[in-house]
């Protein structure tokens, strides 16, 4: 990937993109293993393709900015490693669906391969992105292990609007990495619409009670030098964000996979809440284990 200081010799370089492909692999492989997945990208719009896309290339300009191995880089690096990441993610797609037979060439249509490969390639991607950085070696440049040990510390007490904003990306692409595996199924549906108000209730309140859980013990445990009223009032504040992060996450999967479609708007918030109680826990916990 690309560094601002100089020009990374080819080992490095090799061994990034080694570290990325397992990282694709390792946290898309149900994604890809998928019925509905396929379908879905069958029957994506191009509207919703270039969206996803987008919206893709946002988190991971994010995730690289504010929680990558080199935290202190320029955003031009940024946007090259986003840009490198992004392909790396195409091109694993395609190569994983075309190994399983997913993709057939001169049986199925331009559009429905291409349909295929982009929207598994936009969960590759943020593997990959996330398998760079945090697959790294020991030997791997003293000097940038420093930065990221200098910013976890920051973790303890989060306070600004900068850390407020890698909050959410990092809750984004937690909520993106572990909602999106169930999100296409039929299960969310099936649970929606068989669970009554108090069952809905008790989710959200399953879902905020993990939530601050985790975030408690992975970025406020030991964090003792603050005012127990300020570190209750930070604890309250992440966990609220980490769960409206994981439920706008949770309405945006359910749309992209056609989940909203011929339902009423109760169904509708029902699902939202049902996908929430794991992505919630990606929201949260992903700010320990991806950061």
């Amino acid at each position: 990937m690309a560094s601002d200081k100089n020009i990374r010799p080819v080992r490095k370089s090799l061994q990034e993109y080694a570290r990325g492909i397992a990282g694709g692999l390792l946290f898309s492989f149900p994604l890809l293993y998928t019925m509905e997945v396929w379908w879905a990208g069958f029957i994506a719009s191009p509207a919703q393709l270039l969206v996803m896309v987008v919206v893709t290339y946002l988190l991971l300009l994010g995730y690289n900015r504010y929680a990558g191995m080199r935290p202190g880089v320029s955003w031009r690096s940024v946007f090259i490693d986003s840009v490198e990441e992004m392909g790396l993610g195409i091109v694993l797609a395609f190569a994983v669906l075309f190994v399983l037979n997913r993709i057939q060439f001169g049986e199925m249509s331009i559009d429905e391969i291409m349909g295929k490969i982009i929207v598994e390639a936009m969960a590759v991607s943020i593997g990959v992105s996330i398998g760079t950085a945090q697959l790294g070696g020991t030997e791997d440049e003293p000097e940038e292990e420093n930065e990221v040990q200098e910013e976890a510390k920051e973790a303890g007490f989060r306070t600004g609007l900068r850390s407020k904003i890698s909050l959410v990306v990092l809750a984004l692409c937690g909520s993106v990495i572990v909602g999106g595996n169930v999100a296409p199924t039929e299960e969310v549906v099936v649970l929606a619409a068989g669970s009554g108000p108090v069952h809905i209730l008790l989710m959200a309140v399953l879902s905020l009670a993990l939530s601050m859980v985790v975030v408690y013990f992975s970025d406020f445990k030991g964090t003792g030098n603050h005012p127990r009223g300020s570190l209750a009032f930070a604890i309250i504040l992440d966990t609220c964000l980490s769960y409206l992060t994981a439920l706008a996450a949770s309405a945006f999967l359910l749309w992209f996979f056609g989940r909203f479609e011929g339902v009423g708007f109760e169904i509708a918030f029902a699902q939202c809440i049902v996908l929430g109680v794991l992505a919630s826990l990606g929201a949260s916990a992903g700010r320990l284990l991806i950061k």
